[in-house]
C-alpha cells in the first residue's frame, strides 16, 4: 500500500473523530444522550403559582368570550340571509 494512501486514510480518520468528538459534546450530541439515557420524559408544567398561568386563564376567557359573540352574530346574519331567500329578496347562490 503506497504511503500516500495511509497518510491519506489517518488524516481522514483524525478528521472523522474529531468531528464525532465535536457532535457528542455538543448540545444536539447531549440532548441525544439524554434521550437515549432517559427515554421521553414529559415536559415539566409551570407551576400553578405561576402568574403566567394566570395570564394564560384570563386570556383564554376573553378569547373564549370573543368566540362566543362572533357565533352568535354569524348565526344572526345566517337567520337574516334564510329570512330573505324565503322571501325572495335574495336569489339563491352558486353553491359557494
Amino acid at each position: 500500500m503506497p504511503v500516500e494512501l495511509v497518510v491519506r486514510d489517518i488524516i481522514t480518520s483524525i478528521i472523522t473523530g474529531v468531528v464525532v468528538l465535536g457532535v457528542a459534546f455538543s448540545p444536539i450530541g447531549r440532548a441525544f444522550a439524554e434521550r437515549i439515557i432517559h427515554g421521553r420524559v414529559p415536559r415539566a408544567l409551570p407551576p400553578a403559582d405561576d402568574p403566567r398561568v394566570d395570564d394564560l386563564i384570563e386570556a383564554m376567557g376573553t378569547l373564549r368570550d370573543q368566540l362566543e359573540s362572533t357565533q352568535e352574530r354569524l348565526d344572526f346574519a345566517e337567520r337574516l340571509l334564510a329570512q330573505a331567500r324565503e322571501k325572495g329578496q335574495i336569489a339563491p347562490g352558486n353553491g359557494r
